[in-house]
């Protein structure tokens, strides 16, 4: 039948193809499932001495108690408009 033919012709590109792609890659890469190996620059490590930055933004006990009375507030003015 013409279907075998086509399914047969479709196996023998795709094992061609998948050869052209494992060539390419290199059997050495290291990458895992054919995946293709990272790109660019690696990450610079810390130099020592240096710590991470302290996070900012954070609020106290008082100033989230200030922000939910400030919010209260602001969303009981707009149900008493509409």
């Amino acid at each position: 039948m013409e279907i075998d033919r086509i399914v047969a012709d479709l196996r023998r590109e795709a094992e061609r193809i998948g050869k052209a792609i494992t060539a390419l890659l290199g059997s050495g890469s290291g990458s895992a499932a054919g995946a293709p190996a990272k790109r660019g620059r690696k990450p610079k490590a810390a130099p020592q001495g240096i710590q991470k930055r302290k996070r900012r933004g954070r609020l106290t006990p008082e100033g989230r108690k200030r922000l939910s009375e400030a919010m209260k507030k602001r969303w009981a003015e707009r149900r008493r408009k509409g």
